[in-house]
């Protein structure tokens, strides 16, 4: 588990890179104000880009939170939140397939078929409590992403949490940027608060599943499983 620990903040490091290089550039440029006049340029194909912008927040230190206001601001709170939300949605999809397909014989070598085993477990029994809780921060929504990827935490669960993170996030700095005002204390209670709860509202689902018994018709007239 320890070298499990060490690759997590081996890819922390690796997101961290971009920021410390060109952080500031990018903040200056992707201010609020700044985003919006660059969305702006794009005329009807705003959306398009700010969800490319959302996108490569994965691999470039992008202000996601100013992003998603400037959509609000540009199409309103629930045109500019579906966006921000699917913006978010995609780059978290995106970091989850990338390493599930390209970064697991690296993981093998690097970290030991055990420690890899190890992180299976983990994020099969707190994974989508993991992916839900880290999207409002930043820096741990591309590692978790990565590492539930590479941990082949199931598609589905993983899906379902990234959704409830990333709609309240999307959805509450829409807003915020639609009534053209700074809410922080607010923006972070909402996107921080609201995923728990989606989370826990889908849990019954995910536990039916696993509760389901096996249809009679895959048994054998012997009882046992065909």
């Amino acid at each position: 588990m320890m070298r499990l620990f060490g690759w997590f903040l081996l890819l922390a490091l690796i997101v961290l890179i971009p920021f410390l290089i060109w952080g500031s550039g990018f903040e200056q440029s992707f201010s609020r104000e700044g985003a919006v006049a660059w969305l702006t340029g794009y005329g009807r194909w705003a959306g398009v880009a700010g969800i490319l912008l959302l996108i490569s927040d994965l691999f470039l230190p992008i202000p996601a939170t100013a992003v998603m206001a400037a959509l609000g601001f540009v199409y309103g709170p629930v045109a500019g939140g579906l966006i921000a939300s699917f913006g978010s949605f995609l780059s978290g999809a995106l970091g989850y397939l990338l390493c599930r397909w390209f970064g697991r014989p690296v993981a093998v070598r690097v970290l030991g078929p055990q420690e890899l085993v190890d992180g299976e477990r983990l994020f099969a029994r707190v994974g989508g409590w993991l992916v839900v809780l880290s999207r409002w921060l930043p820096v741990f929504p591309e590692v978790i992403a990565c590492m539930a990827g590479l941990s082949r935490m199931p598609p589905l669960p993983f899906f379902a949490a990234l959704a409830c993170g990333s709609a309240p996030l999307g959805f509450v700095f829409a807003a915020i940027g639609h009534a053209g005002a700074d809410h922080p204390v607010l923006a972070i209670a909402l996107s921080a608060g609201l995923p728990p709860l989606l989370w826990l509202s889908v849990q019954p689902y995910f536990r039916a599943k696993r509760l389901t018994p096996v249809d009679d018709s895959s048994r054998d007239r012997s009882g046992r499983q065909a």
